[in-house]
């Protein structure tokens, strides 16, 4: 089941940010995201706030979450989409957060099949995200969900540098 996320859903959802920042410092994912850089607990407030973040729940626990929503970064405009698509048709997907502790369930997988129903829902067509250039368990899973790699490009994030991020695209 997947519903907009809560206040009250704000620990789990940290406590899925904690794990995954214990799996990048014990060498068992490479993510690149940083404890206390990103995602934090107020990365995941802001975007509730905003009302886009996104739960998915195996009954009532909290397995997975991601903020979508029509906001492309900036370097996206660097990228080499195939696709001419007008902003108001672009939905993207950030911040993908599965729980470690239950990877291989098919949970990622599941939300982005959610974000594109979403995504229709709102009329777009046009899927985009991104994730890091050494992220390969993510590569590999959106490829084979059908999403096109269309480039990387240099980023700054939160004051750290030199992140190389993927771009890719799906159109439905």
């Amino acid at each position: 089941m997947f519903r907009k996320a809560t206040l009250d859903d704000l620990e789990s959802i940290n406590s899925i940010y904690n794990d995954i920042h214990t799996e990048e410092e014990e060498g068992r994912a490479s993510i690149n995201w940083r404890r206390g850089v990103y995602p934090t607990k107020e990365t995941a407030c802001d975007a509730v706030l905003e009302g886009d973040l996104f739960v998915e729940l195996d009954g009532d626990i909290i397995v997975a979450s991601a903020r979508i929503n029509q906001k492309q970064v900036a370097e996206y405009k660097d990228a080499d989409w195939k696709y001419f698509a007008p902003d108001n048709e672009v939905m993207v997907l950030h911040t993908l957060a599965v729980s470690p502790k239950l990877k291989n369930k098919g949970y990622g997988t599941r939300f982005v099949e959610f974000y594109e129903k979403y995504a229709l829902e709102c009329g777009c067509r046009y899927l985009r995200m991104d994730t890091w250039e050494n992220n390969l368990t993510a590569r590999a899973l959106y490829k084979k969900l059908g999403y096109s790699e269309v480039g990387i490009v240099t980023s700054e994030f939160n004051g750290i540098g030199g992140f190389r991020l993927v771009c890719l695209e799906k159109k439905l």
